[in-house]
């Protein structure tokens, strides 16, 4: 697992290296937007589409997605909380409830549920994120994000975003093609899987290209992450290990499930901490220490899970 981690932390790093270098001219932000844009529009569409078609759905899919609620309904709530008791800032608190309560579920969680259980893992991570922390994000969170930011938002243009994202199409149209049992074909399977190669690369070069790093900032408000650090990583795994005992799931299953949970923030949440006004540095920094940490708390989690299973 280590040496999964290791070798996907490599790619990250070349993705820290490009924005170093800006090779060819490039700004490292506009790299980014091209990867990320492929990825979204054309290449994770498809990823979603080769694995919902074929993987196991049905009351496990029901299972995975009241987990992944629940995990993001503790981070919500829990980080709400503390920050209310601290008296945080709106702008800090609302970023740190964000960076809380939403993992980075498929940009990292996919790659790495693959390589820990093998390729039938990625089903849990396209479900954990598309039937719970999507949905839950572009709604719930968005709310929360202008409660605490300076933006106002109306529910109808919320609902309209979540329409528009191309992955959750593709999620639709693979489950109800998997429930109809309709087969596959090899023309249709070779391409996906030539799309679908690439996601996982790509993400992780552009999770690289988004980390960052403001020593004065740093200094100034490293404190600020610790609670959202311990919540993120140790906190709400622990307690979707408790929970996906209570419900059933077992083995291989639960331990996917909990090491979704136990993913460092999202990357996205840096859009939503932009467009309502939120502390976006200290919603970066978030990023970038709840990534290097899980290089030794996703291993730990392994270990402990893989004992029990």
């Amino acid at each position: 697992m280590l040496e999964v981690l290791l070798q996907m932390g490599g790619l990250i790093l070349c993705g820290v290296g490009w924005r170093l270098a800006k090779p060819a001219g490039l700004e490292p932000a506009q790299t980014r937007k091209v990867l990320t844009s492929l990825v979204y529009y054309l290449l994770l569409p498809a990823l979603v589409l080769s694995v919902l078609w074929r993987a196991q759905l049905g009351a496990i899919t029901l299972l995975i997605a009241l987990s992944a609620a629940l995990a993001v309904g503790a981070g919500l709530l829990v980080s709400a909380w503390w920050c209310r008791r601290c008296r945080v800032l709106p702008a800090t608190a609302g970023a740190m409830v964000l960076a809380a309560a939403f993992p980075n579920a498929t940009y990292l969680g996919l790659p790495v549920l693959e390589a820990a259980f093998g390729p039938w893992a990625r089903g849990v991570a396209i479900q954990y994120d598309l039937f719970a922390c999507t949905p839950l994000l572009f709604t719930l969170g968005v709310m929360i994000a202008a409660r605490y930011g300076e933006a106002a938002v109306e529910l109808r243009s919320t609902a309209a975003e979540l329409l528009r994202i191309p992955a959750l199409w593709s999620a639709v149209a693979a489950a109800l093609l998997n429930i109809a049992q309709v087969p596959m074909p090899s023309v249709a399977a070779g391409l996906l899987g030539l799309l679908e190669r690439a996601v996982v690369p790509l993400m992780l070069l552009s999770l690289g290209l988004s980390l960052e790093w403001r020593r004065s900032q740093w200094r100034s408000q490293a404190g600020t992450v610790v609670p959202v650090l311990v919540l993120r990583l140790v906190l709400i795994p622990a307690l979707i290990l408790v929970f996906t005992h209570f419900i059933g799931l077992s083995g291989e299953w639960r331990a996917a499930v909990v090491m979704e949970s136990a993913m460092p923030s999202m990357v996205l949440g840096i859009v939503f901490c932009d467009r309502f006004k939120l502390d976006v540095g200290l919603y970066a920094m978030a990023v970038t220490l709840s990534t290097a940490l899980s290089v030794l708390t996703l291993p730990l989690w392994f270990r402990l899970l893989m004992g029990w299973a």
